[in-house]
Order: C-alpha cells, then structure tokens, then sequence
C-alpha cells in the first residue's frame, strides 16, 4: 500500500532507519561516523529527542527514539541535511546522500522497547562486521558498549533502558548482556518491521476478521503494536486532524481545568502540583485526556500547566477515558459551547 503521512505523537517510541540512495554507503570511514554521532548529540539536546539504541552500518543507521518537544520530522530533518551537506563535502561529491523518506515505525513500547534495542544492537553481528558476540562490546558505532558501561554516550538514554532490568546498575548491565546474548542467533525479525496487526495478530487471515475500516491499519507498515495500540494512534491521529490553533487551546485549558475541579468539588489551584488524592488525581486525569485528545495540546505542554511529569499526563490520557465514562460524561462536554464561555 502506498505510503501514508509520518506518524508522531509527543512521546512517541520510533524505530528509525536511515537507507542511502541506490543502496550507496552512508558511512565510509570513522570521520564520517564521528560527524553523524555528533549531529544526533546536537539534535537530541535542541529537540528533547531520547536516543535508546542505535547502530551505524555502512548502510543503514538504525535509531531507536522517543520523540521529545520537537515532531521527529524536524529532529531528523536536522540531522539528516546538516550531514549530507558535511559529507558531500568531505568527499567531494554532490547530490542526494539519503533515500527520499528515512523509514520511520511508531512502536508500541511494553512488548517492543527491549526486543528492538536488543535487534539494534546486534545488527552489527548479524552483517559480520564483528566475529562473536563479545565482539559487539568492542564495536564503537552502536550504544551496546554504552548499555554495559564501557564507554559514555551523555546523549545517549542509557539509565532509561537499563531501569527495564534493574534499579542497581551492575545488576541491570549484566541482566541487559544476557538478555543480549540470548538473541545472538535469532537472525533477522520480520515481526519488528512494522505492520501494525498483520504481525502481532498472528497475519491476514485474522486481520481479516476485524470490522470493517481496519483492515488499512492492520497492514500499516508505520505501526508495530497490538490491536489496543493500533486503535488508540488511530483515534489519537484523527482527533489530531480536528485540532484547535494552539493559542486557542492555551485559552480553553483553564476552562477545562476549573470545571474538571468543580466536577469533584475542588479547587482549580488544587489539580495543579503532584497531590495523589483521589478526587485530585481523577480530576487531573481527565484534564490530561481533554486536552491532549480534544486541545491537541503535548503532553508536555500539559504537564507544565498542570505542574507534573510528562509521563503522568500521558499516563492520564488513556486513564482518562474510562473515568469519563464511568461518571457518564463525554470528553465534547467539558469543553465552552461559545465564544461567550471562552472569553
């Protein structure tokens, strides 16, 4: 099917690859790789951009990401135009480095995170470009020797990923290693590529049970997830077309915010900090669901309204909706009816 608009949402886990033209190396020698490295440490500090894994083959780069404040369009935008132009320099070439489009996968984190910053990193065992598994630890152009501590990549979100296997950090790097080594011989994955149910649903002739209008997202090559997910980016993604101009939202947020307060008989200043009252807590879940789904407002603009973290927000968007619904409500009516309201 042909390729649809980039999917991004404000914390959105990617699994980025980055192809030359005709197949043509993008990486000749350690100068080159040096540069590249540089530019996504410059990138990931200006755009929020959270690197987990990565890899430089002489062609692809693979890059594992969360999107930060910045859509990933811009974040790889930078990164990608300032090389090609340092790279046609160096070499003394001219025209396109890069395919048209990077690839880039929205991916669900619970089942993925770890099994694509495990693929990442061992692609350069899987191309040879290292003899054994103990190899990678000495390979410097991935974020395998940063997972185990060998070498530092500030930029890199090296304590995010081992937090997946443990708070103490000599326990979660050998945990992080075994896990490593025990996909040393699994070969390429096809169930990673993306697909969005095709894959994780067992293929089409279970997608093909699905009602009617989902068969395009079960097949969607941007998307790695379960069927949860796949509604949920395709719920968020078309509320995203219906959004408001942002200062318009700005505005309404308050709004949102007074009368979620008065709907548990509180105070608006009281949804604002990091109380865990219930009737606090239900209250700020519900502000993070209007505002993200019905604002198009990021969950980091949220968090900084409401005083709390991204992750709670985007943790209160999907609670949201079931405390909404449970008090029979709907997300539309919480939102001024007028210009009069608003105003």
């Amino acid at each position: 099917m042909p390729r649809g608009s980039r999917l991004d949402l404000p914390g959105a886990l990617h699994h980025v690859m980055v192809r030359g033209l005709a197949r043509q190396v993008i990486f000749h020698d350690d100068a080159d790789r040096t540069d590249f490295l540089s530019r996504v440490a410059t990138v990931s500090q200006a755009t929020g951009l959270q690197v987990l894994a990565w890899a430089l083959l002489p062609n692809p780069a693979h890059l594992l990401v969360r999107t930060g404040q910045r859509p990933l369009a811009t974040a790889m935008r930078t990164l990608l135009t300032g090389y090609a132009g340092a790279f046609n320099r160096r070499h003394r070439r001219v025209g396109h480095l890069f395919q048209n489009r990077y690839k880039s996968i929205l991916v669900e984190e619970d089942p993925y995170l770890l099994e694509l910053v495990r693929y990442i990193h061992l692609n350069p065992l899987r191309l040879n470009l290292v003899h054994d598994f103990g190899g990678l630890a000495r390979y410097p152009w991935s974020g395998h020797p940063a997972l185990l501590g060998l070498v530092s990549r500030p930029w890199q979100a090296v304590d995010e990923v081992l937090r997946q296997f443990s708070s103490s950090p000599g326990v979660a790097r050998r945990r992080y290693r075994d896990f490593a080594a025990a996909g040393a011989s699994q070969g390429r994955r096809p169930d990673l590529q993306g697909g969005g149910l095709v894959r994780s649903i067992g293929g089409w002739e279970k997608v093909l049970r699905l009602r009617r209008g989902r068969e395009e997202w079960a097949a969607d090559e941007r998307i790695l997830g379960g069927s949860e997910f796949v509604d949920e980016i395709r719920r968020e993604m078309a509320a995203r077309t219906r959004l408001l101009p942002r200062a318009k939202a700005l505005v309404i947020l308050p709004i949102v915010i007074k009368r979620c307060a008065a709907m548990w008989g509180l105070m608006p200043e009281e949804l604002i900090g990091g109380s865990r009252r219930r009737a606090i807590t239900q209250a700020r879940t519900v502000v993070s669901r209007v505002a993200v789904r019905e604002l198009g407002l990021s969950h980091t603009e949220v968090a900084r309204h409401l005083s709390v973290s991204p992750s709670a927000v985007r943790a209160g968007v999907s609670r949201g909706e079931i405390i909404i619904v449970k008090r029979g409500l709907t997300a539309r009516a919480l939102l001024p009816r007028s210009r009069k309201q608003v105003s």
